[in-house]
């Protein structure tokens, strides 16, 4: 069945590049107009310059999802030009490095659980604010298979990632009543500029991920917007509070 934004209003951040990138493309060929917000702003506006030219309706915004004026000024923007938000992926995050537990340092960790759990109750919060005046809205926020499973060296992103999930559940049951619903993707080693930073770095093998899901290779960033783009449509009105894992199987196992 096709899915239609018609009329409608999507907005994501980390949208200048991985599964953002990939999640403003889908909801645009769905007929959304498309609000792209990222802290990169050469980048961000030249995937938002590519889009426009290809005919769609875009607003690059540049945004530090850690920041709370920024947020604001991120959904204050939306606003003024479209006039309403029906659809939001908090996808913005960053990689954590690869340290033990006992050497993780405390501004590592702040830096870590500010804009990867912090970020997604702030753009929650100011998304919210919009759309319970509509009694509409869909909201995916990206958390990962590291908010389904411990790793080691890890500890700060899987902290933010099960907390994102945590969170998610208990803004559904909020505001399901009230026309809105709200889920989490939980993205498996996906073919992402981060991911690729974490191979030539050393820290991850393709090979090796590849072998760990049962599909037998890594996603793309293509699935993952497929499913955020589904969980944001009325395709998905039931769907409540779940954590998806999109993941080629790795957490069934």
């Amino acid at each position: 069945m096709e899915i239609s934004f018609k009329n409608k209003v999507a907005l994501v951040t980390g949208a200048a590049g991985g599964m953002g990138l990939a999640a403003a493309k889908k909801f645009a060929e769905c007929g959304a107009a498309v609000v792209m917000a990222d802290i990169n702003a050469e980048l961000l506006q030249k995937e938002a310059d590519a889009l426009a030219a290809a005919g769609h309706k875009v607003l690059a915004v540049v945004c530090n999802v850690g920041n709370e004026d920024d947020v604001k000024a991120m959904i204050d923007k939306t606003i003024a030009a479209f006039g309403r938000l029906d659809a939001a992926y908090n996808n913005a995050g960053v990689n954590s490095p690869m340290t033990d537990i006992a050497d993780l340092s405390p501004e590592e960790y702040d830096k870590i659980l500010n804009i990867d759990l912090r970020s997604v109750w702030l753009c929650m919060k100011y998304e919210l604010q919009v759309m319970r005046k509509q009694g509409s809205g869909a909201i995916v926020n990206c958390s990962s298979l590291g908010g389904l499973v411990g790793n080691p060296v890890r500890a700060a992103y899987h902290a933010a990632k099960h907390g994102v999930l945590g969170m998610t559940k208990s803004a559904a049951i909020e505001y399901a009543p009230r026309g809105i619903q709200i889920n989490a993707v939980c993205p498996g080693v996906i073919e992402t500029p981060m991911v690729k930073a974490m191979v030539d770095s050393g820290d991850l093998s393709r090979e090796a991920c590849a072998k760990l899901a049962p599909i037998g290779r890594l996603g793309t960033a293509e699935e993952v917007a497929d499913v955020v783009v589904w969980l944001c449509s009325p395709m998905a009105s039931f769907v409540i509070g779940q954590s998806i894992a999109v993941d080629g199987g790795y957490t069934i196992i």
